[in-house]
């Protein structure tokens, strides 16, 4: 039982990864924020992304550091 589950997993998440490469996130220069959680939020989206889902992060803020 627990590597059926395991195997769904890693199958949800391949196809979430062929689903960023489809759309060509890893094709350009830009590694910002935005771009990063782009990527997660579609790769954790898996299947979903061929029935419509379409999740992007558009900005994000990260802390800066206290000085």
């Amino acid at each position: 039982m627990r590597s059926i589950g395991s195997t769904l997993i890693a199958i949800w998440l391949i196809i979430g990864l062929v689903a960023c490469f489809q759309r060509d996130y890893f094709s350009g220069n830009d590694a910002d924020c935005g771009s990063l959680g782009t990527i997660l939020v579609t790769v954790a989206a898996g299947p979903l992304n061929y029935v419509g889902v379409n999740p992007k992060v558009d900005d994000c803020e990260v802390p800066q550091p206290s000085e």
